[in-house]
């Protein structure tokens, strides 16, 4: 599978007040957006780590999934979680003729770890050889920085706090996070999602 974005977060989203009072940034400076530019970078950063490792959707969003084989024929887990709504299910062709399926042919499965696309019938539509589908749906725990859980939220705010104050650190993340992450994670068994 392969997860994209329609578009990304835009920078108006951002959390750019709660992450400056998080670092204790001073204010009524002529300067004061001087290091916007970095806040941005380590506050998108930090988002797209806590995302990935969670398989959750911070800000709500619209997502493309591709799928060029379904591992289960009755069933496939979207990789973002919560899920708002499906919009569409599309089977493309070798030759990229997009054939748009009903609603009435599948649903969703809601789970705050692992939403599933499910089949309302025997199996999900099948993909074509050199084809794939396109799942496009919407994901997120809301519009706003004060709909994220709270711990969600203070764990990334500390994640981009330690991108920002220490940018040779690749990809560490200090035990503290890592606890506030734990409950947001999937469990992987069997080698799964």
């Amino acid at each position: 599978m392969y997860l994209t974005e329609p578009t990304r977060i835009a920078d108006a989203d951002l959390p750019m007040e709660q992450f400056r009072d998080h670092l204790h940034l001073g204010t009524g400076f002529s300067d004061d957006d001087a290091q916007n530019l970095i806040l941005i970078r380590t506050l998108r950063s930090a988002i797209a780590q806590v995302e990935m490792l969670c398989g959750k959707a911070l800000l709500a969003r619209d997502f493309i999934c591709i799928a060029h084989a379904w591992s289960d024929l009755s069933r496939t887990v979207l990789p973002r979680a919560p899920v708002v709504r499906l919009d569409a299910l599309t089977i493309v062709d070798a030759d990229a003729t997009h054939h748009l399926i009903k609603p009435d042919r599948y649903g969703i499965e809601r789970d705050i770890h692992r939403p599933e696309l499910v089949a309302r019938g025997f199996a999900l539509p099948q993909i074509p050889v050199g084809g794939h589908a396109e799942i496009r749906f919407h994901a997120g725990y809301g519009t706003g920085w004060d709909e994220i859980p709270a711990d969600l939220s203070l764990a990334t705010m500390m994640l981009a706090a330690s991108h920002y104050e220490d940018r040779t650190a690749l990809g560490s993340i200090s035990p503290g996070v890592q606890s506030m992450l734990a409950p947001y994670r999937p469990r992987r068994l069997l080698g799964g999602f």
